[in-house]
């Protein structure tokens, strides 16, 4: 639980944020035991940017000029917030390097575009992991008072481990999905995804972490290619698979997607995947009425 709650004027700008974040990297010594902000921070009267929401379905699939928010669009609205968090100090898990590896999300009804929300995030703890220690981010999204939409996302930040045998990486952690035996689900499209697709989902989004952007900026955080945003990639599946106003979503980020490439959306019933060319699963989730 949250020690205070911290009333934001506005929306926390993400450059500065990153920059924070990068320069204390370094400093940070990540362990499951840590302390953590207790700081529930909370922005109230918000309302959409219908322009930035355009460009975010155009991005993503979604359909353009419907008067209802994408079911991921509120992890967009919330991530300033999750990131001004994420980037200070007391917050013990360093920002440069931090995988996203899962989210479960939960709305409870339809959310009209032209609404007004208000949102809170909090960190909600740490945990061991088997490649090093893992947090939990909680947002909330209100309207009139009540919950209309919720989700849970888990940051690892990858180090070594004194006790590797006893940290088996959340079983049980919010979002996560058993990595159990299942056949292969039934390819449904081929998507072949263009080497800008990071850039444009930044400037929609905000969220212009270097490795999303281009090839020699990726090449410094060691990938050969610059890799598509994970938020990205679940946001596309969710246009294709559909979701009804009251749901539930899980998903897991298994493998990064390198930009530009060719992969395949594979779906049955409330089941969904995103596969490469090897076969290898970058996404996989699951979709059901709340």
């Amino acid at each position: 639980m949250a020690d205070a709650a911290l009333v934001l004027t506005g929306s926390p700008s993400l450059a500065p944020l990153l920059a924070r974040g990068a320069l204390l990297s370094p400093f940070k010594r990540p362990a499951p035991d840590a302390e953590f902000p207790r700081t529930r921070l909370v922005l109230p009267g918000l309302r959409v940017d219908l322009a930035r929401l355009a460009a975010y379905e155009r991005v993503c699939g979604f359909p353009t000029g419907e008067d209802a928010l994408p079911l991921t669009y509120p992890h967009v609205l919330g991530f300033p917030l999750a990131m001004r968090l994420m980037s200070g100090r007391d917050f013990p898990l360093p920002l440069l390097g931090l995988v996203h590896t899962s989210i479960t999300v939960t709305r409870h009804r339809g959310m009209p575009a032209t609404g007004g929300y208000e949102l809170a995030v909090r960190v909600g703890g740490l945990a061991p992991h088997r490649r090093g220690t893992q947090a939990t981010v909680v947002t909330e999204v209100r309207e009139g008072g009540d919950v209309v939409w919720e989700s849970s996302s888990t940051y690892l930040a990858r180090h070594r481990t004194r006790r590797p045998a006893e940290a088996l990486g959340a079983p049980g952690a919010p979002g996560a999905l058993e990595e159990e035996a299942r056949k292969p689900l039934p390819v449904v499209a081929e998507w072949r995804l263009a080497e800008d697709v990071g850039r444009r989902y930044g400037a929609a989004s905000g969220d212009r972490n270097p490795i999303h952007l281009h090839p020699l900026t990726a090449r410094l955080f060691g990938f050969p290619r610059a890799i598509a945003h994970g938020m990205w990639t679940l946001a596309r599946c969710l246009a294709a698979h559909g979701t009804p106003d009251s749901c539930h979503v899980r998903a897991a980020f298994r493998a990064p997607v390198l930009l530009p490439g060719t992969v395949t959306y594979a779906a049955e019933d409330g089941r969904f995947e995103l596969r490469g060319g090897d076969e290898r699963v970058h996404v996989a989730g699951d979709v059901y009425p709340a």
